[in-house]
């Protein structure tokens, strides 16, 4: 099995070739020919069919953590264009101030020069706040959107570990013939499809 989906060999393939060249030996006959062959045949489709939806389960979880990353790196800039704004609100509140300090000392014919700088600084900065929190805005939905897409991650992952321990005991059942290993990987496989339907719905 490698990190990309599932390949099953091994304890399946053997048990698989086992069943195939053995059925005609004493421990196939103590079981039945037929009843046995079949049940083998359906946990050998049950596998095909299992590995086929881990091997999207898998994909979809890298999908969804790619996503996430791509989202967090968004939002770092986002807030980092929000700082920069801020500083350069900082900068006309400073520039503001000096002007308004000049006002107060300047002559009376120089008064409404240094006023009219203050009105034009105090719009320049209503301008660069609004810019500000809308960066800031962004930076917070770009977060949440990535910690969704987390999330969604985190259940394609349950799901897919699900659907390995499945197809494990389905290996296991091959080998042993033991009926309630079949119910057990059944059981395993339907919680994975479960949360796999969860990770979909995005709960």
């Amino acid at each position: 099995m490698s990190s990309g989906g599932f390949h099953v060999h091994g304890p399946h393939d053997h048990a698989v070739e086992h069943a195939t060249q053995g059925h005609g030996d004493d421990h196939a006959a103590s079981h039945g020919k037929e009843g046995g062959g079949s049940s083998m045949s359906k946990i050998a489709m049950f596998t095909a069919i299992v590995a086929t939806v881990g091997a999207i389960f898998s994909y979809m979880g890298g999908a969804t953590q790619a996503n996430a990353g791509l989202l967090k790196n968004d939002a770092a800039i986002k807030k980092t264009e929000a700082s920069n704004q801020w500083n350069y609100f900082q900068s006309k509140s400073t520039k503001q101030s000096l002007a308004e300090l000049a006002r107060d000392l300047a002559p009376d014919d120089r008064k409404a020069t240094y006023q009219a700088k203050m009105d034009r600084y105090e719009s320049e900065k209503n301008e660069i706040k609004v810019a500000a929190e809308k960066l800031e805005a962004d930076s917070h939905k770009f977060d949440r959107q990535s910690e969704e897409q987390m999330h969604q991650h985190h259940r394609w992952a349950q799901a897919t570990t699900a659907l390995q321990v499945a197809i494990a005991l389905a290996a296991i059942a091959l080998l042993t013939r033991k009926k309630w290993l079949e119910y057990g990987m059944y059981g395993v496989a339907g919680i994975g499809l479960v949360v796999g339907v969860l990770a979909t719905l995005h709960i």
